[in-house]
């Protein structure tokens, strides 16, 4: 299995799933804080939106990090890349205004989320912890999309100029994360 291939010695895979994802959701925190900030200018609508998923990531971060804790294990080395990368993204994409802050919550959404179905499914029977901490997320990261989705339609420039980058983006980072 690939997600088992890149362990480091007396790392199970639930360690580093929970090292990558609570990384993964620094990044998330720094583009919301960074579109949020923008928003207020370029997107005021969607303010409020921004700060419910900004709690949303918190808790994310929140939960993951307790897990870490618990496993005494330390975070991922690749957490501060996403936050640098998660600000950054998230001041371009929030300069650009509303379809381009939905159009990356929904690119990175449904990177993340077809990686925690794959992470839950490979961790169900070997790690339990992990898994329903996986359970507790999920329905939280769907919402995300689906009504950043419903924000911007199917089609639209944004979409197609944003989806590409921040959905290879995201793929790369967590690749990293599986491997530092």
């Amino acid at each position: 299995m690939a997600l088992v291939a890149w362990l480091k010695a007396g790392e199970t895979l639930g360690d580093r799933v929970m090292k990558v994802d609570h990384a993964g959701e620094q990044g998330a925190i720094c583009v919301y804080r960074a579109q949020r900030w923008w928003a207020r200018w370029r997107a005021p609508e969607m303010v409020a939106e921004l700060d419910e998923f900004l709690a949303h990531e918190r808790g994310h971060r929140s939960r993951f990090g307790a897990e870490l804790l618990r496993r005494n294990r330390r975070r991922c080395r690749s957490y501060y890349f996403c936050a640098v990368g998660g600000f950054t993204l998230g001041t371009l994409t929030g300069i650009a205004g509303r379809h381009a802050i939905a159009a990356t919550t929904v690119a990175i959404e449904r990177i993340v989320l077809r990686h925690m179905h794959a992470q839950l499914q490979a961790l169900d029977s070997i790690d339990q912890p992990a898994a329903d901490t996986l359970r507790t997320i999920i329905a939280e990261e769907q919402e995300h999309h689906d009504r950043s989705a419903a924000r911007i339609g199917a089609h639209g420039l944004w979409p197609t100029l944003i989806d590409p980058v921040v959905a290879f983006s995201t793929e790369t980072v967590i690749w990293l994360g599986m491997r530092l």
